[in-house]
């Protein structure tokens, strides 16, 4: 980037460095209110010491950093961990602010068009010849489905982030260039009371959240940001279509949706029953059912037309005529409409009628039989209002809320449902063995298996009647099939579609499931027709899988029990990629280029078979699992592999982080969208950037040198898990009550069942940032040793190749926010000093060679060249989650140490150690 750009970017970012330092000066009052000019003074040393490290290390400089941190009294401790930490949630609200404030910049701009937008997603399609019609070719491939999980990698309180959004709306109103002196000194002692409130709050949950708690989180965005944001991203590509192509008639299919998880995934959680699962459809349809009528509500103000001065439809009269015969008015406020000749308004009131009864199950009163008969009274107002020539309000509001009925539904949000494959074969063992079919299921062979599944999908006959009874396991195995079955029913086809099987390891795995669901009668047989209301989704997560993932989706798509399923006419199959186990077994490139090359591979299957595949990416917030932006990760995938539809899912942090704030959510979206846009259009077209063979072989060769050494270190050195273990602060975040679910699949140690959230979240938290980096050096470096052009070659694939390009900026985020200096801070918590010392330095040593190697690569001088902004902001951030570690390095020490002699006392250092878990990852932007 030239010196002259740069210039440019520092001076765009004056407002945010306006807004940090005011924040910082209010929170500078709140501690002198608190604490004292005492406190204040401390926190300014300790970050003035931390700054100076940073310029120039000191070792002298470093002792008196940590003698001032070791003296502080508990009290004073716990004041300046939380100062830094709600410091750095203060610096989070202004750079969410700035991008606000930068993307209204470039709509105020005539005639710029921001990068990455839809606006000018379309103009490149346009500019590279493609016709209207081959651009509605390419919109019914568009499908991108984003999906909510719960994974615990949020570690602030809603009350928290609740406070943080009236601090955002607040510090949003001080660029109105309108205000005067009087507004801004209002503005400012209202965000002054507001930081109070936030300091005075408790930033801690003191009891872990239930799963319905964690339901009703979810449903906050929804229900907050994108039941509106949603309508207007289709909105923005039909205006931008419309702009681009005036000539063609434009309606863009709806392509962009929610899923959940949450109160369906039961995958080692078993707080997640059958009746959680009912409870959290019968949540999701009251908030849709109630936004619905908030939306009538508010036409009837508005469609106050009459037939003495307008003609409407003769199908919206007979439509009233019989809505009079068969809806009860009784328990609606208002009763029938009092003014006969507006026929919109009454209208309403019998949609108003409807929608409530359906919400509360008044089928004598009058109900919506489903979404669709709600959206055939719409467009009946919206195709009577064009009628006399009310074109704005059909357009606008009318279609607007058709949008979202095309998008929510009756059900909200498609609830997956997962579960671990052993528990079915748990099951399965148990009834088969009741039945004296097989003695013991479990001990068979995969091919035994197939064999006997195939005989019993094919007998018409039920395994199991009401009549049995069997362990509490398999009961509730049973019954959740069950619920899905009833909730289809109930909710409609689309509340639950699919069942996601964890550890999918073999076709047996799959078709388990099948025969539950040909149980409750989801899957049938009919002569030579196979139908399956259930969509079964393998979720591959290993490496080993990965390897092995064409041999067991081939044998599924020759089996006589596969149902594909279908969308816009075009046949598929989902296929979930695990990112975060995948990294957890073979290290961040190895997995990487795993995922990349099974996703090839597949598609090449799926097209043999005539069906393409819809790829479920597994990704977290971290970059350690599989984290980054939205639309890097969609432009880094094989362009053929959007072509089934691409889903995603959205957890912890993320969640907050994109979705809390209607312009953040909007820009993220569109973001997303365009990038699935130009994707879909390379891969319809035939002009996709396929990796050229040279970069293949090249990638397979490094990826084998990564594993080698990843493995090396994290499987067969004897001391490596005693190191994790102590020298993080993996054991303490399990106390952090961010989740339902346990942070272990079972009551061990072994690394196996160690979950991938705390393994990430547990390194990012000492500054190793492990998972996102370790072992790229080691393969780059044999490879360039072995190829006297390989470094050539290299450059010359982040230059043209996507994939590559992001796996190398991912890296490069990684080596920026990790910080090997303070990670030795935590090394010497290792009870074992002389083990702990020969571990990080192979770590370190690592970290060098990658660090050298990806300069050379990328063909940068400083790690983040190429991304200034986001290169000062972790430059600014560093100094102030510094003493953050040094202080929770101390108190670790403490507590494991036993230091603090009274229960008491160990349950307070054990408070404050979560006190910094939370401000580092304010501060690093990331926990797991």
């Amino acid at each position: 980037m030239s010196q002259r750009a740069m210039t440019m970017d520092m001076e765009k970012d004056h407002p945010l460095r306006r807004d940090v330092r005011f924040l910082g000066h209010i929170l500078g009052d709140v501690l002198v209110m608190e604490g004292g000019q005492a406190l204040l003074d401390i926190v300014e040393n300790i970050r003035e010491m931390t700054k100076q490290l940073r310029v120039s290390f000191d070792p002298a400089v470093l002792r008196r950093c940590r003698d001032l941190i070791r003296g502080l009294s508990p009290a004073m401790r716990r004041n300046v961990i939380r100062a830094f930490a709600i410091y750095f949630q203060l610096v989070n609200i202004a750079e969410q602010n700035h991008r606000i404030r930068r993307h209204r910049e470039y709509r105020l701009s005539s005639g710029v068009v921001q990068r990455d937008s839809i606006a000018s997603a379309v103009r490149k399609l346009k500019e590279r010849g493609l016709s209207a019609e081959r651009v509605e070719q390419v919109l019914r491939y568009l499908s991108l489905e984003l999906v909510i999980t719960a994974h615990p990698t949020e570690a602030m309180r809603r009350t928290v982030l609740d406070i943080h959004q009236r601090i955002a709306e607040r510090v949003m109103e001080l660029d109105n260039p309108f205000l005067t002196e009087e507004d801004r000194e209002r503005i400012r002692e209202e965000i002054l009371a507001e930081v109070h409130t936030l300091w005075q709050s408790d930033e801690l949950r003191h009891r872990k959240p239930t799963v319905m708690d964690e339901v009703k989180n979810g449903l906050y965005y929804l229900d907050e940001t994108l039941f509106d944001v949603l309508p207007d991203v289709h909105g923005e590509l039909e205006k931008c279509l419309r702009q681009e192509y005036p000539e063609h008639d434009w309606h863009v299919p709806t392509f962009l949706r929610f899923g959940s998880w949450i109160g369906g995934d039961r995958d080692g959680n078993p707080s997640v029953t059958p009746e959680v699962t009912w409870n959290t459809l019968k949540l999701q349809r009251d908030l849709v059912l109630s936004k619905y009528e908030q939306a009538v509500r508010k036409l009837l103000q508005k469609l106050s037309h009459s037939t003495r001065n307008a003609r409407v439809s003769d199908e919206l009269l007979r439509s009233l005529e019989r809505d009079r015969e068969e809806v009860s008015l009784e328990d609606i406020d208002q009763g029938e409409w009092r003014n006969e000749y507006e026929p919109y308004r009454r209208k309403c009131t019998y949609m108003l009628a409807r929608l409530r009864h359906t919400r509360l199950d008044r089928k004598e009163r009058g109900i919506y039989a489903g979404s669709e008969a709600f959206l055939a009274d719409l467009r009946l107002l919206a195709d009577s209002l064009r009628l006399h020539r009310a074109h704005a309000l059909a357009d606008r509001e009318v279609s607007r809320l058709i949008r979202q009925v095309e998008l929510f539904g009756f059900h909200l949000v498609t609830l997956d449902i997962r579960q671990h494959s052993a528990e079915h074969e748990k099951a399965l063992t148990e009834i088969l063995g009741s039945l004296g079919i097989v003695a013991n299921y479990g001990a068979l062979s995969e091919e035994e298996k197939m064999k006997l599944l195939t005989e019993l999908l094919a007998d018409p006959r039920p395994l199991t009647s009401p009549y049995m009874r069997f362990s509490p396991e398999t009961e509730q195995t049973l019954e959740l099939f069950r619920v899905i079955a009833r909730a289809k029913e109930t909710f409609g086809e689309e509340a639950i579609r699919n069942y996601l099987i964890s550890m999918t390891r073999g076709t047996s795995d799959l078709l388990e499931v099948v025969l539950f669901a040909k149980e409750v009668g989801l899957f049938r047989r009919t002569g030579d027709r196979v139908t399956s209301r259930l969509h079964v989704v393998p979720l591959l997560e290993t490496i080993d899988d990965l390897h092995r993932a064409r041999e067991i989706m081939e044998a599924y798509f020759r089996h006589p029990a596969f149902v594909p399923a279908e969308r816009e006419g075009h046949r598929y199959q989902e296929i979930m990629l695990g990112y975060s186990d995948s990294n957890k077994d073979g290290g961040m490139l190895t997995a990487n280029w795993e995922l990349y090359r099974a996703q090839r591979e597949l598609c090449r299957l799926a097209r043999e078979y005539g069906i393409n595949v819809k790829y479920f990416h597994g990704r977290g917030g971290a970059l350690g699992r599989g984290g980054g932006p939205l639309n890097r990760s969609i432009e880094a995938k094989p362009p053929e592999t959007v072509l089934g539809g691409v889903k995603i899912t959205e957890q912890g942090e993320v969640l907050s982080s994109r979705y809390a704030l209607k312009p953040i959510a909007s820009r993220s979206l569109e973001q997303a969208t365009s990038a699935l846009l130009l994707s879909a259009a390379a891969a319809v077209t035939g002009e996709g950037n396929e990796p050229e063979q040279p970069w293949v072989e090249a990638m397979d060769e490094i990826s084998g040198y990564a594993l080698e050494e990843y493995q090396r270190l994290v499987f067969k050195d004897p001391a490596f898990l005693s190191f994790f273990h102590e020298a993080t602060p993996l054991p303490e975040i399990g106390e952090l009550k961010i989740g339902s679910r346990p942070t272990r699949r079972k009551n061990s140690r072994a690394f196996e069942d160690l979950r991938a959230i705390p393994w990430v979240f547990a390194w990012t938290q000492s500054r190793y940032l492990f998972p996102a980096w370790y072992a790229a050096g080691t393969g780059f470096a044999r490879y360039v040793e072995k190829h006297p052009e390989g470094m050539r070659l290299l450059q010359e694939m982040f230059r043209r190749w996507p994939f590559f390009r992001s796996l190398m900026n991912n890296l490069h985020m990684a080596l920026a926010k990790a910080d090997l200096v303070i990670a030795r801070e935590y090394a010497s918590l290792a009870s074992d000093p002389k083990e702990g010392d020969r571990i990080i330095r192979i770590i370190e040593e690592e970290y060098r060679r990658t660090r050298e190697l990806s300069l050379a690569i990328t063909e940068q001088k400083e790690i983040l060249d190429h991304v200034p902004v986001i290169q000062e902001s972790i430059r600014l951030r560093n100094p102030y989650v510094d003493p953050l570690s040094f202080i929770q390095v101390d108190l670790l020490g403490k507590l494991r140490l036993k230091e603090e002699k009274s229960e008491e006392d160990k349950e307070e250092v054990l408070e404050q150690v979560l006190l910094t878990i939370n401000g580092i990852a304010a501060g690093l932007r990331n926990t797991g």
